[in-house]
């Protein structure tokens, strides 16, 4: 089913399959995965299997009624391109998105590879934003070449959870760029000196940059609740979006 999102750059998360298994070390202390098992214990419709992958295709046309303009989140609670999802289904997802124009698709994956495949014999829809997560250099960063390869209308990287400084970075073609820090009791911290070079490498590439939260390690290395960190860089918020993609922008 489609739900409003707390994610601060996104409104509805839309998940036509949920379920995953881990890729990389972005991967170890996965909010969804948390989520899933809680779901499955209150017995919520979709989570019978816990996070084991699982198609919903009753859930296909949930943004075809919609008429409001809405920003949809694909797949909060998986990854579109998990090597479980049929390539069919795939296009399934895609070809409602393209049936939907007034609303924005933000899909976002750790299987760049497959993504970038997939896209070389169909055409992305002009309303779909497409993704990857980056958080290290050795699993995240090479992700970055597979995006630039598919001719979407906004390529965007989430930089979330950051687990380590990436060092310089090539932005170009990549429209936006959201960083955060970890989540959960488990999190791992992140410093602002990792943040500040991302935003720098922004500034000079001409990459939006979108600062989403510290996380569960405040900007003094201190632990505390993820709201008592806030979401404060130097002093203010940073929400810039894609420039020809501001009439989009998340509402509030």
């Amino acid at each position: 089913m489609s739900t409003q999102s707390k994610i601060e750059w996104t409104e509805q998360t839309w998940n036509p399959a949920v379920g995953c298994s881990k890729v990389s070390p972005g991967c170890a202390n996965c909010y969804a995965e948390a989520m899933a098992k809680r779901l499955q214990a209150m017995r919520v419709n979709g989570y019978e299997n816990g996070f084991a992958l699982s198609l919903l295709p009753n859930r296909l046309v949930e943004p075809l009624k919609r008429a409001k303009p809405t920003i949809y989140f694909v797949n909060s609670m998986s990854d579109l391109f998990h090597e479980e999802i049929p390539d069919d289904y795939i296009r399934q997802v895609f070809d409602v998105i393209r049936r939907a124009p007034q609303h924005t698709f933000q899909v976002l994956t750790k299987r760049a590879e497959r993504m970038a495949t997939f896209f070389k014999d169909y055409d992305p829809p002009k309303n779909a934003w497409l993704g990857v997560t980056v958080e290290d250099q050795k699993y995240g960063v090479p992700r970055l070449d597979w995006l630039r390869q598919i001719p979407a209308h906004i390529r965007f990287v989430s930089v979330e959870p950051l687990l380590e400084d990436l060092g310089m970075l090539n932005l170009s073609g990549i429209h936006w760029v959201i960083v955060g820090g970890e989540s959960g009791p488990k999190a791992r911290p992140m410093l602002q000196e990792w943040v500040l070079n991302i935003k720098r490498q922004c500034d000079e590439q001409r990459s939006a940059f979108f600062f989403k939260q510290w996380g569960r390690w405040g900007v003094d290395g201190k632990k505390r609740a993820k709201k008592q960190n806030g979401r404060l860089l130097q002093g203010r918020t940073w929400n810039a979006v894609p420039a020809h993609a501001a009439n989009v922008q998340k509402h509030g």
